[in-house]
């Protein structure tokens, strides 16, 4: 798979290098390796509990170097570009930060999430604590190596270094606490962690499940990312709020605040040192959201797909999120209030186009229903007035 996926990646380089200067090899490499290969909710399916996705993940950290290597020594001269990629994890914060255990759970969380695929990049081997508690519980499990692969020292040389900048995806923030799972539980990722994920109740529901808005929660991942990883180029990738419950309600109040919060927590990061680049909210349109299909609703613009020609609506937050591009951020509060109230004028007008929708569906369809059968009829009853014309002359 590593040799097909250098192959596929050196043919995207020689096909569009001329114009794309920024390549990310993977793209939230967590999910497809927990959820394709731990709990089977995504693409293979398979469940291989607590060994399935570290091999995956060992695979495409080496498939992520390996098209790393090719655009350096081939393309990167020709086209000047740079290579890295994108990692999506939350912030995890101790539910009790005088207690040194939830402190050290909160770490071990963080490590076992983005430390998983970026320790590597950049260090050239995973997380100590994930050699460590992998290793521990494989031992008490009476396997005989872990089941947490090894690098060669070889690999671990060719691996470290390979990324020009670091991609982050981040949406929601939990808080951590110590748990002890035995092994005897069995080989888990959740059981080889020992610490559970909770949220605050007062945290405001984005509409998705687990997903709460918690904007503090970016500035210390960007923060930890820097202090992290030398000080890496960062570009947030993925950052947004899906539609609240199953309204088709385009005057999306909560994604604006989820934005104005996130952005902002995102520009003190900056203040603070972090080297980030740029910022991409999750997402332009509605659209598939691996296995819940389309029911999440994270696009600024609605999609009416029940509809064939898929009309598409702007919301609110369209306005308002165009306002924080032209001004690269929020120059004062009066400005940025109105910016608000202005999106919120936009929408209502959008709410009765997207209300009206259903009628003139329908009328189309009745326009392609009638319009071919009323031919159709015509076509017949001509037919048969030259058939008894015919007949008469006879």
């Amino acid at each position: 798979m590593i040799s097909y996926f250098s192959d596929y990646a050196d043919l995207c380089f020689e096909a569009f290098g001329d114009r794309v200067k920024h390549w990310v090899t993977f793209s939230d490499p967590w999910t497809m390796a927990e959820k394709g290969y731990e709990t089977g909710q995504h693409a293979p399916g398979l469940k291989l509990p607590g060994t399935g996705l570290y091999k995956a993940a060992h695979h495409i950290i080496k498939a992520h170097a390996r098209a790393w290597h090719s655009y350096n020594t081939t393309w990167r001269s020709k086209q000047q570009g740079l290579v890295g990629i994108s990692l999506n994890c939350e912030w995890g914060e101790p539910v009790d930060i005088s207690n040194p255990k939830d402190i050290e759970a909160a770490e071990r969380y963080l490590q076992f999430c983005l430390g998983w695929f970026a320790n590597p990049i950049y260090a050239g081997d995973y997380p100590q604590v994930m050699k460590e508690r992998i290793g521990r519980k494989s031992a008490e499990q009476g396997l005989d190596m872990s089941r947490l692969p090894v690098f060669s020292l070889q690999e671990k040389s060719y691996i470290k270094g390979t990324s020009d900048f670091l991609g982050l995806g981040h949406f929601t923030t939990r808080y951590i606490t110590e748990r002890n799972y035995p092994a005897r539980q069995g080989p888990s990722y959740r059981n080889d962690r020992d610490l559970v994920e909770l949220a605050d109740p007062n945290w405001p529901d984005t509409g998705s499940q687990q997903l709460y808005s918690v904007p503090w929660g970016l500035r210390r991942l960007l923060n930890f990312a820097q202090t992290q990883y030398g000080d890496p180029p960062i570009y947030v990738m993925e950052n947004g709020a899906s539609q609240k419950l199953h309204c088709t309600e385009l005057c999306d109040k909560w994604r604006i605040q989820y934005l104005k919060g996130y952005i902002n927590e995102m520009l003190k990061a900056i203040k603070d040192g972090a080297n980030i680049k740029g910022y991409t909210s999750w997402s332009l349109l509605d659209k598939f959201e691996w296995e819940k299909g389309y029911s999440d609703r994270y696009g600024f613009y609605y999609v009416e797909f029940k509809n064939r020609n898929k009309p598409r609506y702007p919301k609110a937050s369209v306005q308002y999120y165009k306002k924080i591009i032209t001004a690269n951020g929020f120059p004062n509060p009066r400005e940025v209030e109105s910016w608000y109230f202005k999106a919120l004028e936009t929408c209502s007008i959008n709410n009765q186009m997207l209300a009206a929708e259903p009628l003139v569906s329908h009328m189309q369809m009745a326009t392609e229903i009638v319009v071919p059968t009323v031919c159709t009829l015509c076509v017949l009853i001509a037919a048969v007035l030259l058939m008894l014309l015919l007949r008469s002359q006879s």
